[in-house]
């Protein structure tokens, strides 16, 4: 049965259940494929690589994308607004569900309350929609007051889990 095994390009492992078996030879360092190239020749090709990975530029966003400079400067302004009874910004609360960019530059801000009978519900939409439309290069901006979904403690982020002491 050596033999046999000597003379194929594989060797099977024996079944687990034959205790007479042979087992197949272990692998051996002196038996690994010689590499290609050598470890300086792959440090260089590694160099190379991370410079041509840090080299290279994001593609081109336009303004209203996210990570587009409009997109982001509105986002900024929404983070400059805060919940009257909670001490965190309302973008970071989850508060705001969307914010839409056109090619024109219109903004279209969709969000919800805390509840419906949040003490708030008519200044803070209106407060919403002067931020985002004072953010240079909006032409306009509009507020979506929706409750559906409903808002809960999940959709608010990490950092204010962290400030209100839920994490």
């Amino acid at each position: 049965m050596i033999e046999d095994m000597d003379s194929k390009d594989y060797i099977a492992a024996p079944p687990p259940n034959d205790p007479l078996a042979a087992k197949p030879p272990r692998a051996r360092v002196s038996d690994a494929v010689e590499p290609e190239e050598s470890p300086q020749e792959k440090l260089v090709r590694k160099r190379d690589y991370l410079e041509g990975f840090l080299a290279a530029k994001p593609e081109t966003l336009t303004a209203g994308e996210p990570g587009g400079d409009l997109y982001e400067a509105v986002v900024a302004a929404l983070m400059e607004i805060y919940d009257p009874e909670i001490p965190v910004n309302i973008y970071d609360l989850g508060l705001i569900y969307g914010v839409d960019v056109s090619d024109e530059s219109d903004v279209v801000v969709t969000m919800t309350l805390t509840t419906p009978n949040c003490p708030v519900a008519e200044s803070m939409p209106g407060e919403v929609e002067l931020r985002a439309a004072s953010v240079p290069g909006v032409r306009d901006a509009q507020v979506n007051l929706v409750f559906d979904p409903p808002w809960g403690p999940e959709k608010m982020t990490d950092e204010a889990r962290l400030e209100l002491g839920m994490l």
